[in-house]
């Protein structure tokens, strides 16, 4: 009876709902891994159950699992972590993406010719999801890593990949994204962000001016495949005390282009 009650609450609005395929359980179990972040490497169940919306005896039940599995521990019976194991979820992907798997000598080339970090991303869902790095420094106090996401709204990487988006799909996420003032400087409306995406695409590149993050300047251009989609962006993240808009544009730019065209190759 507990579990038929939880399933009920959790319908309730839920998109899913009615559909016979949908496996609510390996959705769960899936939300609980995706909680743990950078940021929150140790979670309890009650944190957990907070952050995901799911039941607490759910959120027992699911870490009991993936803990059998060898996914997750709690060293201290309370405050759970992830265990390397983790790892072979995203390694099938990685190992069968021909971008992802071969790219970062490109990447590493192009890093220490600029002497910056580099990294490619794509799309998932409302966010970007980077696939490959090669970083010079830290330059961001959130640590960025294969796998990270972040915003794709706010992000360089992100509004190259929004404004190639067909005209539904893009007025779509437009409609439901929340956007949040991170620093003086980010854009603070969708018709302005509208109007970036635009000339995003019309240029052919993005320049993120210390809009997620100050001291943070990036800019990124798109990955294209043989047929002529943009499958994924390239960008160049660099100290705003340190590098200027204009050298961006006149000394990056260039070396990012002539990267993304020896990447595109790779998608043949």
């Amino acid at each position: 009876m507990e579990i038929q009650r939880e399933e009920l609450a959790a319908g309730d609005g839920d998109p899913f709902k009615g559909d016979p395929n949908f496996m609510a359980s390996l959705a769960r179990g899936l939300e609980v891994i995706q909680a743990f972040t950078p940021q929150r490497r140790q979670m309890s169940i009650s944190q957990i159950s907070q952050k995901t919306g799911i039941p607490r005896a759910a959120v027992r039940r699911c870490l009991y699992t993936l803990g059998k599995l060898g996914f997750v521990y709690a060293e201290d019976g309370k405050y759970y972590q992830l265990r390397p194991r983790i790892l072979a979820l995203g390694h099938a992907y990685l190992a069968s993406t021909p971008l992802a798997k071969s790219t970062q000598p490109v990447l590493k080339h192009l890093s220490e010719m600029l002497n910056e970090s580099c990294s490619i991303a794509t799309l998932d869902g409302d966010d970007i999801l980077y696939i490959a790095r090669a970083s010079s420094s830290r330059i961001m106090t959130i640590d960025l890593d294969i796998g990270s996401r972040l915003p794709a709204w706010s992000t360089s990487m992100g509004r190259v990949l929004l404004s190639y988006l067909p005209e539904e799909q893009l007025n779509d996420f437009l409609g439901r994204i929340t956007m949040i003032r991170y620093t003086p400087q980010t854009v603070d409306s969708v018709s302005k962000l509208r109007e970036e995406l635009k000339r995003v695409r019309q240029q052919g590149y993005a320049l993120n001016d210390q809009e997620l993050e100050m001291g943070l300047r990036s800019i990124a251009v798109p990955l294209v495949n043989p047929d002529g989609a943009v499958v994924a962006a390239l960008n160049v993240g660099v100290h705003a005390g340190q590098v200027s808009s204009q050298e961006l544009l006149n000394r990056v730019l260039p070396k990012l282009q002539e990267a993304a065209q020896e990447l595109s190759l790779l998608l043949r």
